[in-house]
């Protein structure tokens, strides 16, 4: 029996990974003025930042919906004999719901995971997947072992600017204008499928992040060491490079991956954010 593996645009793997693992990928939609385009198909952060900035208005997201679902389950499964599809978490998209409505017209074919997780958080469980999948592990066993190491995954992330969060009413204007007059910049963690502030920094981006690396990996010996992902919205390549390569130094991890964050989590984080993501042991 052939498995497919399948998941919506926010695992943010890019297009090399998504290829070599043999991925399909859901997009969802960005709702940029009246026009409604796919996440990664038809815009990039670029596209979302220039809009914003040249309108003052914010994009919006909008979940994969269930016809969608339906088609791209009904032309994937000419090509496999299941499916198991990832979804963004259901605490923060009706994405997953979605998903399982029309998995209810391939009953034992398609097997939809709630990954309870966001951009590469769920990226490291596709590639998991994947790797079960060339193993010849059966759908179901897979969703079953996704859904056992969900619970493994640390997402955190350190936005550089909290404009957009405000915008969108994650945040007040008055913590917003405290944030930049202090420099500061708040860790945020997804917990159960939610996003939670934590840990606030102060100073320089490049300071920020040095300091926040430091203190994803204080306690390795918790960390499941096969692979990282730096996941960012970066334009300044020294810094990136520095981040990846404080990561790489630490020794923690055998493999460590850069990933661009895509459209659909730029809408929500802006320019400049960064997140170090791994699993736990």
């Amino acid at each position: 029996m052939t498995v497919r593996i399948t998941a919506d645009s926010p695992c943010d793997l890019g297009r090399e990974l998504i290829e070599r693992n043999n991925i399909g990928i859901t997009p969802l939609h960005i709702n940029m003025g009246e026009r409604s385009l796919r996440d990664g198909v038809d815009c990039s952060p670029r596209d979302i930042f220039a809009y914003t900035e040249s309108t003052g208005t914010l994009c919006s997201t909008s979940a994969t919906a269930i016809g969608e679902y339906t088609d791209f389950f009904t032309q994937t499964l000419e090509q496999c004999d299941a499916i198991v599809h990832l979804s963004l978490s259901s605490g923060i998209s009706s994405s997953h719901q979605n998903a399982l409505v029309a998995a209810g017209d391939f009953p034992g074919r398609v097997f939809v995971v709630d990954t309870l997780s966001l951009t590469t958080g769920m990226g490291l469980l596709v590639l998991e997947a994947a790797e079960m999948a060339r193993s010849g592990m059966a759908a179901g066993e897979i969703a079953r072992a996704v859904l056992a190491r969900r619970e493994k995954v640390s997402v955190s992330f350190v936005p550089e600017t909290l404009e957009y969060l405000r915008m969108g009413g994650r945040c007040s204007a008055l913590a917003a204008m405290g944030a930049n007059l202090l420099k500061l910049h708040p860790c945020i963690e997804a917990e159960n499928g939610l996003l939670l502030p934590t840990k606030k920094y102060r100073g320089t981006m490049a300071r920020t992040l040095s300091a926040y690396v430091a203190d994803r990996l204080a306690d390795a010996g918790s960390i499941d060491p096969a692979r990282a992902i730096v996941t960012h919205v970066i334009d300044d390549g020294a810094l990136l490079g520095g981040v990846v390569k404080q990561v790489e130094d630490s020794g923690v991890f055998r493999e460590v991956l850069v990933a661009q964050a895509g459209a659909t989590i730029a809408c929500h984080s802006g320019p400049g954010v960064l997140g170090l993501i791994y699993m736990k042991k």
